[in-house]
This record gives structure tokens, sequence and C-alpha cells, in this order.
């Protein structure tokens, strides 16, 4: 593993493959392939961090490890985008939910987007994920925090029926400070374990080495060319990376990434959905203030969800997690302004912070759009349609009887005029509350499509096993080749169906 800093000059490479991006796909594709004894690159933009370097302080974490120094967002800045830039990439910073990818989201994927992927594909590539991210069979109540708890008990006492979410830790000490790093490695990200994996069977990954250009002489992409970063200021060096893949080039930059690097490439599909069709699961907070301190700094980030409502025919579906209130996060996410601002602040330790995340796209809506301007860069349009709309409508109220439910004595949205509530009834002030771009906190953890899958290349950007359908040693490996939003959390549906396609990449040799 090298740091760019560490390259005294240009350098020219002739690996059999290019692996640009070194997370949940990157890195499984990068073990599959050098372990079938093919001679792996894998370039990073990101910085490489380990345990030592994560001091739990956000003020660090956000600017060193997401992306736009954690302040991605949608062009118009209604919905926040948090999305790991680093080694490791979302691996690194996530909360550690760890999903299968739903079969009814497979079954649509099949029905509507003809991919040929099924349950019996998958299942060995889940299975051997699981075994070397040491996720256990089921959740366990030792993980839920109180924040957790409170979604848990407000879900049950509705009939809602919550459920323990499976995490990839080992020795965990539950110290609830995941989206910075794990400063105790108990965290099973890709930096200790494929990543690894890749390295130990001879490929080389560089850091700080941002790919610009797939460069591209027929059906053919002929050369890579990467710059060098000068991490502490974030330009490029003037130090530039030629590599010239002898079987193939894996895209793994996540989605909005890999699709931009596509458009800035010109690298375009007979669909034209290059970079369309760029899914989020959209998410909703609403904040419970309870009599005794919840503290949801503290504890595993996420063990519980609920998707009583995931599954909605009269619309867009959505599902119930928390989110941790670490200080910054919140200060972000709560609403008003001056004294209102500081009152909720004072709150912080008594706060509950449950979120709907909207799953959009099953409903045969677009989702976003990432393009590249003239300047280099990277844009995502992504309306507010009215099927989001409703089913945000849908889901607050929901989440304040949750709230309630579970014993808050206060109830408060997130407009810009914020929604109190003290007693259910209040719940009907949400109704006239108006919904839509920056009149509601949004954000989003969970980045999909872009560069969709499908058999029919009229319809997709790639086949069932990622292979571009115009350029024949280009693949993607990554959450862009998801039709839709999946329904759940995704790093493990990423780092499955990253090694199905890698490995049947290695297999046609």
């Amino acid at each position: 593993m090298l740091r760019g800093a560490e390259l005294g000059g240009d350098l020219t490479l002739e690996p059999d493959f290019v692996v640009i991006g070194s997370g949940a796909g990157g890195s499984v594709a990068a073990a599959v392939l050098a372990q079938s004894g093919a001679r792996v690159v894998v370039l990073e933009e990101g910085s490489r961090f380990t345990k030592r370097d994560f001091n739990m302080q956000e003020g660090w974490a956000y600017p060193a490890m997401y992306q736009e120094h954690g302040n991605r967002a949608t062009e118009d800045l209604a919905i926040t985008v948090l999305q790991g830039r680093t080694v490791g990439g979302g691996t690194t910073v996530n909360w550690t939910a760890s999903f299968r990818t739903p079969k009814e989201t497979l079954a649509l994927w099949r029905d509507r987007h003809a991919v040929a992927i099924d349950d019996a594909d998958l299942d060995s590539h889940f299975a051997a994920v699981e075994e070397r991210l040491a996720i256990p069979p089921e959740g366990t109540m030792d993980d839920v925090n109180r924040n957790n708890l409170m979604l848990w008990n407000g879900a049950r006492s509705l009939g809602w029926q919550p459920r323990l979410v499976r995490r990839n830790v080992k020795g965990c000490a539950r110290l609830g400070f995941c989206g910075m790093g794990c400063p105790l490695d108990a965290k099973q990200s890709a930096t200790l374990t494929y990543l690894p994996d890749a390295v130990a069977a001879g490929a080389d990954l560089y850091s700080d080495c941002r790919a610009v250009e797939l460069k591209r002489d027929g059906r053919t992409i002929s050369e890579v060319i990467a710059e060098v970063l000068d991490p502490s200021p974030d330009r490029p060096t003037g130090r530039r990376i030629a590599l010239r893949p002898q079987r193939g080039v894996v895209l793994a930059g996540g989605a909005i990434n890999t699709p931009a690097l596509l458009i800035r490439s010109r690298i375009g599909s007979d669909s034209d959905l290059t970079g369309w069709r760029t899914f989020l699961h959209p998410t909703v907070p609403m904040i419970g203030v309870f009599e005794d301190p919840v503290e949801g700094f503290y504890g595993a980030p996420l063990s519980v969800s609920c998707h009583h409502f995931a599954h909605r025919p009269e619309g867009v579906g959505y599902f119930f997690e928390v989110a941790p209130v670490h200080p910054m996060l919140a200060a972000i996410a709560f609403p008003g302004f001056g004294d209102r601002h500081r009152q909720m602040a004072q709150k912080l330790p008594y706060a509950q912070a449950t979120i709907a995340l909207l799953i959009d796209g099953q409903h045969g809506d677009k989702g976003g759009r990432v393009s590249v301007s003239s300047d280099g860069r990277v844009k995502l349009s992504y309306p507010i349609t009215d099927p989001l709309v409703e089913a945000a409508r849908h889901a607050m109220p929901n989440m304040a009887r949750l709230l309630f439910a579970a014993g808050a004595k206060e109830v408060v949205s997130l407009h810009a005029n914020p929604v109190v509530m003290r007693k259910e009834s209040d719940i009907a002030a949400l109704t006239p509350a108006p919904f839509g771009p920056n009149l509601h906190t949004l954000f989003s953890a969970h980045q999909m499509g872009g560069a969709p899958m499908g058999e029919d290349h009229h319809r997709a950007v790639v086949n069932s096993r990622g292979r571009h359908h115009n350029v024949d040693n280009l693949f993607v490996m990554d959450g862009s080749v998801f039709p839709t939003s999946l329904g759940v959390n995704p790093q493990i549906s990423v780092f499955a169906h990253a090694r199905l396609f890698a490995t049947a990449l290695a297999r046609a040799g």
C-alpha cells in the first residue's frame, strides 16, 4: 500500500487489471482478481488511515474521510450526501449495518430491468462475505443502546415488528464513533479484510491518486490516467500515473463517482443512461426528547431497524432506523437559528433521532442524475418528486407516533420552522406543514445507480456481471449497477455483487 506522496515523479504501469476505488466493491474485486493470479493495481483518491489516526473527532473525520470534505449535496442543496472518501471507502466510515439484498428487490430487477441474477447466484457470495467480515447470523440486544432501544420499544408497542441489525464487527467496544473510523479495528471494514487479502496476493494500492480519465481505443480502454493528490490541501501535485491495463478496468468509485468518471471520459452507452437512474434513500429525520438521558452519541450507532412500511402498494415505501446524535451531525440537522437552535442543542443528551429512509425507484421513479460541469465538478440533481413528498408525509406522523409510544415527552420535526408536538393530538399539525427542497432537513448515506445493470443494452449500461455493454474490457463493480434503490443499507449488497462479478471475470480468464 503506497501513498501518492511517496511517489517521486510520474509513473507508468502495465497491470492486468486497474481497479478504481477501494471500498466494498473495489476491495473484493481486487482480492478475487489478485488471488486468481492477475496483476492488480488499485487506485484510491482518498487517503489511507489506520486506527491510530481515528481520534473520534467529527471536526477531523468529515473533512478527512468524506467526499467534498463532508459537504457533498444535491445541486439544490436540499439533500446532504454522506459518502466515504478514504482507503476502504464507505466501509471505513459506515455504521456497520449488514443486510442482504431483499429477495423482493432482486425479483423486481429480474422482472422489470432484465437483470439475470437470482437468489442462488448470490447466496454463496453473501455467505463468503459474511464469513470474511465476521457478520453473525443474527443481531443481538447487547448492541442496542438507548437511541436504538427507543425505536425497538416504540415499534413493538405499535405492533410494527422491529428487528435486530447484524453488524460486521469483531471485539466491538460499542464506543459509538463508527462514522469517524474505528480506533479499535473492531469494524471489519475493507481496510482490515479484502484489501489486505488483495495485497497479500500481490496487488498494489495507491492512495491519494485520483483517476481522471479513461482513454478508449474502439471497444477497449487502452489507458487510465490518474493524478497524484496532496492530501493536506487536497490539490493535484502535478504528478501523474499512466496505467495500461492488459486485461481490463474495474470501476468501483461508488455511485456518483463512477458515472462521473464515465461521463468525463466520454464513454456513453446505447441506453444513454450513464449518470441517470441514480438513487438515494432520501432520509427524513424526527427528534424525540425524553425525560431521562438517551445519550445517543454513545453505543453501537445502528442496531435496530423496522421495515413495517417498506412495501406500500399505494406509494413509495420506507423503513425506520436511528442516527447517532453526535454534536456536529446533530447541529447540522437540528432546526432553527440563534436562540432556537441553541435551545435544541441543549437537549442533545435527551434527544433521540429516528429516521425514515424512502425507498426510491421501485415504483418506476427515475431518481436523480449525475453530471459533470465544464470545470470537471461532479453534480447530482435529485428532484423531490410528488411520490417522495407523499411518502415523507406518510412517514413523519408515524415517526411521531412511534416516539410517543416509546415515551418521548416532546417530538420535534426538522422543518425550517419546526413542528413541536407534546402529545399525540399535536401530530395533526404535521399535515399543513410544508415539505420539499430546503423546507425540511434531508440527508442520505446510501448512493445507488447511475450505471444500471441489465441484459438489454438499450435499457442498461452494464450487463448482469458488470461488463459494460459498449466497452469490452470495462467493468463496473459497485453500487452504480443497482437499477433501483435497495430498501436496505447497501454495503453487503455491494460486496456480494462485486464478488459475483469478479469471480465470473476471473474464471473467464
